[in-house]
């Protein structure tokens, strides 16, 4: 299991990858596996504003149909359009070309409610609850 070092994450199983006041949003490799093969992703809407813990997206797989939540507050700027077509790359690259969202961060400070890399593998480790 991946679990990139410099990305911060929720016990929900959404990484953030933090870009100045922006941040790229994608589940883990850990949550992917879990859902199996994911079948479609209904993305956010351009503009909208989100707050800490609002679902942001819809992932649907072979074995389940499970929200994804934003893990900080903000406005969604841009979404992964092409996962409409390919959901699958959720699963083939959840850090890379499977990202679901790009969040314009409202407040930077909440970054520090997430877990780091070695936070986020241990409770992987722990079954994920």
């Amino acid at each position: 299991m991946s679990i990139p070092a410099e990305l911060k994450y929720s016990s929900d199983h959404e990484w953030l990858r933090v870009e100045g006041k922006t941040a790229v949003l994608g589940i883990t490799d850990f949550a992917q596996a879990q859902l199996g093969d994911v079948v479609f992703v209904e993305l956010p809407q351009v503009g909208r504003t989100l707050a800490c813990g609002e679902a942001i997206a819809v992932i649907e797989s072979v074995k389940a149909v499970s929200d994804v939540y934003a893990p900080v507050a903000g406005k969604v700027i841009k979404v992964n359009e092409p996962l409409e077509e390919s959901p699958e790359l959720v699963n083939q690259s959840p850090y890379g070309e499977g990202w679901i969202a790009v969040i314009e961060l409202a407040d930077e400070s909440e970054l520090a409610n997430l877990l780091d890399a070695v936070a986020y593998e241990k409770l992987a480790a722990e079954g994920g609850h």
